[in-house]
């Protein structure tokens, strides 16, 4: 059974002498050809709404009533409709789009504004009256507030007179030359004061006196790594989720301090006792008495510096100072 319109290509079929359409389910005017006009009623009948000039059926107007023109209009309807949900659908989607990188972008400006916020820093201060509260809060740097001990020098915890809670290190004194001297020291300083990322300890700031020299830092509660792992307790809550979660963490922090600083930064002394862990347990660099600054302009030669058994063996030999010596060190803590 033929349904729908009679194709327009019929009224071309000049030769046409005759045919019969009847008792089918078309539609729309019948061609205009010889071959149409002059058949009878019977060749059309019962079908579903043909119109035309033929005694019987039905006058095809101008208006539109017929089923050809009423079925042209209604794909134009269709198409229309289809390219106004497409127009939709991409403003929608763009409107998405756009909606998540504003997000993104919201979410690091109020990550920058509440450590702006949090952030103490000495140069903020009278200085004598932060020298005095330090001393103060650590009992003149008691050996009961020290919380840990190395090369470079003794960490201490401190509570300011605000209630903030703030790590301490003071520098092993300055002799014979030995060490940083005080320009070396402020410029290192005044560099580190420009870093900063979620996985790296967040420095306040220093203090520069003829009795200590010390920098302020972010304090991490739960300790170095080298202490989770000794707890029997902490270690069993370190379950591999959260171990994962330190070396992506630790790997963005190198990443940022290798490729994003400038000039790049080379930390020099990674192991587990120079990564904080926080009450959620992520992990954070700290630590950067050893940190080496790779300019282009300089000699990137250097002394060996570093925790035995992390060091890059090849550093030993060439004494030359590259990231590569820090993914050794990593590859070490993470093995």
């Amino acid at each position: 059974m033929l349904s729908g319109l009679i194709p327009s290509s019929f009224e071309k079929m000049t030769s046409l002498l005759s045919i019969n359409v009847s008792y089918n389910q078309l539609v729309g005017r019948i061609p205009t050809n010889k071959a149409f006009q002059n058949l009878s009623f019977n060749a059309f009948k019962n079908n579903k709404d043909l119109c035309g000039n033929v005694s019987g059926l039905q006058a095809c107007d101008s208006s539109g009533t017929s089923k050809s023109n009423a079925m042209d209009k209604h794909k134009v309807v269709i198409t229309i409709i289809l390219s106004l949900l497409g127009v939709l659908f991409l403003i929608l989607a763009s409107a998405g789009v756009f909606f998540i990188f504003y997000r993104k972008k919201m979410d690091v400006k109020e990550d920058q504004e509440e450590i702006q916020k949090d952030l103490f820093c000495v140069w903020n201060y009278d200085g004598n009256i932060v020298y005095e509260d330090i001393i103060e809060a650590t009992e003149n740097f008691s050996p009961r507030h020290c919380i840990g001990s190395g090369g470079y020098g003794s960490v201490y915890k401190a509570e300011l007179s605000t209630g903030q809670v703030v790590a301490v290190k003071i520098l092993h004194p300055l002799e014979d030359g030995a060490g940083l001297g005080p320009k070396a020291f402020l410029d290192e300083i005044s560099a580190l004061s420009e870093v900063c990322h979620r996985n790296i300890v967040r420095l306040y700031g220093f203090c520069l006196h003829a009795r200590h020299s010390f920098i302020i830092s972010e304090y991490l509660e739960r300790g170095n790594l080298s202490k989770v792992l000794g707890d029997i307790e902490d270690a069993v809550k370190l379950d591999w989720v959260r171990r994962i979660n330190i070396i992506k963490g630790l790997a963005n922090a190198f990443s940022y301090l290798h490729h994003d600083c400038s000039p790049p930064i080379v930390h020099r002394d990674i192991s587990s006792s120079n990564i904080l862990i926080d009450l959620e347990y992520e992990a954070l660099v700290s630590d950067f008495g050893t940190a080496r600054f790779l300019k282009p302009d300089s000699s990137n030669w250097t002394e060996l510096a570093g925790t035995y058994g992390y060091i890059a063996p090849k550093l030993g030999h060439t004494m030359r100072v590259t990231e590569k010596c820090d993914m050794y060190s990593f590859g070490v803590l993470t093995a």
